[in-house]
Formats: structure tokens, sequence, C-alpha cells
């Protein structure tokens, strides 16, 4: 009985201590002033899990089909080239300011050997987005397919050359007809 009472007192403590830390505003929220040590593990190892966790179900489909490539191109340079980059370019004025900094998706990533893996990841973060870092869930206005479409672009980006990626992301006479009747 006593265990159970120094429990619940040292977790009542710990509770009250967090919501004072929290309403305390002393932890720097600026997206300038970058994470302490243990802040940036645990928002790191939390959102590694948690898509670690949210990835087993989904089944990775064919991603080399040219008609995907050429339709995940077209989005990813409307939609993602400007913080995320495209082939021969290190930075750009979205990029450089965002905290936390986007990853350069024109690069090889070492970070997923399995590409399977690798695809089901990049799914999960274009469909869900990720909180509090600037990456929007496109799920909310784009289907599975058109998400799968930009996965098969990403996985064969980094070894596009930027005269490559230039070709494979100009718009098509589709995209200039939606434009104008827009009213682009």
């Amino acid at each position: 009985m006593l265990i159970l009472k120094h429990f619940l007192i040292f977790s009542a403590l710990g509770i009250v201590g967090g919501l004072g830390f929290i309403y305390s505003g002393v932890y720097p929220i600026g997206a300038d002033d970058h994470h302490t040590k243990l802040g940036h593990w645990a928002l790191e190892t939390l959102r590694e899990r948690s898509i670690a966790r949210s990835i087993k179900g989904i089944t990775v489909p064919a991603l080399d089909q040219p008609d995907m490539l050429l339709a995940g191109g077209t989005d990813y340079n409307q939609m993602c080239a400007e913080c995320h980059l495209r082939p021969g370019k290190t930075a750009s004025d979205l990029s450089t300011y965002l905290y936390p900094q986007p990853p350069n998706l024109s690069l090889k990533s070492n970070d997923d050997t399995d590409p399977n893996k690798s695809a089901a990841r990049q799914f999960w973060y274009i469909k869900h987005g990720i909180k509090a870092s600037g990456m929007p869930a496109w799920g909310a206005t784009h289907d599975d397919t058109r998400i799968w479409n930009v996965v098969a672009f990403l996985q064969k980006m980094p070894s596009l050359t930027p005269e490559q990626y230039q070709i494979l992301t100009a718009p098509n006479d589709s995209d200039l007809q939606a434009n104008d009747h827009d009213g682009m």
C-alpha cells in the first residue's frame, strides 16, 4: 500500500510539474530557436515510432509505371519542390528557413534500405503530413492513386539529372487546359 501511495504522489507531482512547464512559456518555440537536445530526441523518437507503427499495414503497389512517374513528377514540381528541392538545387528561400528543415528529396537517403518500407513511409508522410513541421496532409485533397504517383516519382528522383527532372515535370496539355479553366 505504501508503494502505491508513493507512486500516486510522484505521478501527481510529475503531472503538476509537466503542466507547470507547459503553462510557464519558458520553452522557446520560435522556428529560429532550435529544440534542446532532449526535446529534439523526444520529438524525433515520437515521430519515428509513430510512423513505423502506422506503415505496417500499407501495401506498396508496383511503382515502375511510366504514367505514374509523369503524373507524380508534375505534382511533385507543383506541390513539393519549393520545400524538398529538385535535382541540382541545394536550397530555396522557403527550405532554408523552415524548422525542422525539410529533407532534400532529390538526394539518395540512407534511412531505409528496404525500397518497400521507404515507399510506404513516403506514402504515409504525403497522405498524413507531420504536425508542427509545415508538411501538409495531402490525403485530404488527393486520392491514394495520386499520392502513389508522387511516391513513384520520389523513388526515381535521386537518380535524375536536372535536365531529366525538367523534362519529367513539365506540365502536359491536360495540365495546361485545367489551368486555363481555373482562370490561371
